[in-house]
């Protein structure tokens, strides 16, 4: 129901309560009435016709009050039973169960407002307990899988008879998944940090072109190793943010580009103005993704490709830690790309404000 309805129908209903109260009051003075005649034909009447209607006055309020606690009474016990369906659902939600829905359609007036919240709230809590619970079994994941590497290949170095290269070799992949359990903890405290905003965060004007230039000399060796080219297109923009925040979110963004671009392709990088904002595209010529994985690419734990980014070492977290910087900092990042065409970022942070 639109809010002009709910609004008309409140209207309607405190009018047919006044009616309901004027209609109660006129029969309690009309029963008042016909008692004192009867009364009256025994006993006679009072001398005094002043007295005859203060005692039908008082005798219609004293009905009048015995009906409004007869319909209290009879109402009493429906809203009871409202209450007691309340406190059971509230009971269950203290207790875990989420899968609480109260009819509020059924229920009147304010009741109806309380059943709804009720909804609203277990609806809430079952979302975050099932985040939760992705999040366990996704970090369990994540933590099994270079613990089997490592234990499995330690195993192996017991053989004697292993030659230098192959130890060698092994002792690599040792490496490498430890490494990887390291990242996965730096991120996984990384997020939970962004998350739950204990950070103080510098803002401060910069360049941001600057930065981003400074990002892709950082990442030279990676794109150089695929013989990638790195095309620059950048404005002179200023915005205010956190540096070291923002620095993430191009290294993590150009990381994923070189991961998933094979060699010999093209990354684009642009940034410019666009009335109160910077945007920041970073363009590849890389694998790309389905529209299904675009609507998911930033949660966390999330793998578009996960055969890839198992070869990579990736855990799923880059992304979601680009997502919740750019959301401290108020602006946008979105995705658009198509399997075998490459992948284009595209970040929108507010520019610094102009000096006064």
């Amino acid at each position: 129901m639109c809010k002009t309805g709910k609004w008309a129908w409140r209207i309607l209903r405190e009018i047919l309560q006044i009616i309901v109260l004027f209609a109660v009051l006129a029969v309690s003075w009309t029963a008042a009435t016909y008692l004192t005649k009867v009364v009256y034909t025994k006993t006679g009447a009072p001398s005094s016709a002043y007295v005859a209607q203060i005692i039908d006055l008082f005798l219609g309020v004293v009905i009048f009050f015995l009906c409004i606690m007869l319909i209290g009474l009879m109402f009493k016990h429906k809203q009871m039973a409202v209450l007691n369906a309340m406190i059971d659902a509230m009971r269950r939600i203290s207790q875990g169960d989420f899968n609480v829905k109260m009819e509020e359609h059924k229920l009147p007036g304010e009741f109806k407002m309380i059943a709804t919240g009720i909804n609203d709230m277990a609806e809430g809590l079952g979302r975050m307990e099932t985040m939760r619970q992705d999040f366990i079994s996704n970090v369990s994941h994540e933590i099994q899988s270079p613990l089997t590497s490592i234990r499995g290949f330690a195993r192996a170095l017991r053989n004697p008879r292993l030659t230098e290269e192959r130890r060698n070799h092994y002792l690599e992949i040792i490496e490498g998944e430890s490494r990887r359990l390291s990242q996965l903890s730096d991120n996984l405290l990384k997020l939970s940090s962004l998350e739950g905003d204990r950070t103080a965060f510098d803002m401060q004007p910069y360049r941001l072109d600057g930065q981003l230039r400074a990002v892709v000399l950082a990442s030279e060796p990676q794109w150089l190793a695929k013989r990638i080219q790195v095309d620059l297109e950048l404005a002179q923009v200023e915005v205010r943010a956190s540096e070291d925040l923002m620095s993430q979110v191009w290294m993590n963004l150009l990381h994923n580009s070189i991961k998933f671009t094979p060699e010999g392709g093209v990354i684009t990088i642009e940034l410019k103005a666009d009335r109160e904002e910077a945007v920041a595209t970073i363009a590849d010529t890389g694998i790309g993704m389905s529209e299904a994985d675009q609507l998911r690419i930033f949660e966390r734990f999330y793998k578009a490709d996960k055969s890839r980014n198992r070869e990579a070492g990736g855990s799923g977290l880059g992304l979601s830690i680009v997502k919740r910087i750019v959301d401290i900092h108020q602006g946008t990042v979105t995705v658009l790309s198509r399997p075998g065409e490459g992948s284009v970022f595209t970040v929108r942070v507010p520019l610094a404000p102009p000096p006064e």
